[in-house]
């Protein structure tokens, strides 16, 4: 039995789509805090205003504990789904291998230490900061991105297993 080549397509194409998470996320931490509470409060405000019924009416005091709330919630999100997608990414870059392997701890590590490295250039742009809280929330969407990729290798190879086996 061959073995397969170590660049294989997909993995050429997971490493290039990695790489475009990382630089999604490199211009999303390159906003000062102005902007980014802009792009943020667009979903706020969309949130508030479609799914929080009678919202308007509420006294100005609670509509502000709100929008703090809900803003909280969609920018956590953001971090959580960011790197969710490059937890998939990364894993499926890495190649079909077992969950508990070196390959695993390797993808999950590359996505731990953007999320360190994408924090501490949080510190250097205006109004933002750096937080070992996001990092935790980056670390968690990465380790459910590269679970849901193992899942999505796993019905892959099971699905190829049973159309060989239906071919004989």
């Amino acid at each position: 039995m061959d073995k397969k080549p170590f660049f294989t397509h997909s993995r050429i194409i997971f490493s290039l789509l990695s790489a475009a998470v990382m630089a999604a996320i490199f211009c999303l931490s390159c906003e000062n805090a102005d902007k980014s509470s802009e792009t943020s409060g667009f979903f706020t405000d969309f949130v508030l205003r479609h799914f929080v019924k009678g919202f308007a009416e509420l006294p100005p005091e609670r509509q502000d504990e709100m929008h703090g709330l809900v803003s909280f919630i969609i920018r956590k999100c953001a971090h959580f789904s960011a790197y969710a997608s490059l937890g998939f990414c990364t894993s499926c870059a890495v190649g079909k291998r077992k969950l508990f392997s070196l390959g695993s701890a390797i993808a999950w590590a590359i996505c731990i230490l953007y999320a360190c490295s994408d924090e501490l250039h949080q510190h250097f742009v205006a109004g933002r900061s750096c937080e070992l809280r996001d990092v935790c929330i980056d670390s968690c969407g990465a380790l459910t991105g590269l679970l849901v990729s193992m899942a999505v290798m796993f019905i892959i190879m099971r699905l190829k297993r049973r159309g060989t086996a239906e071919l004989r």
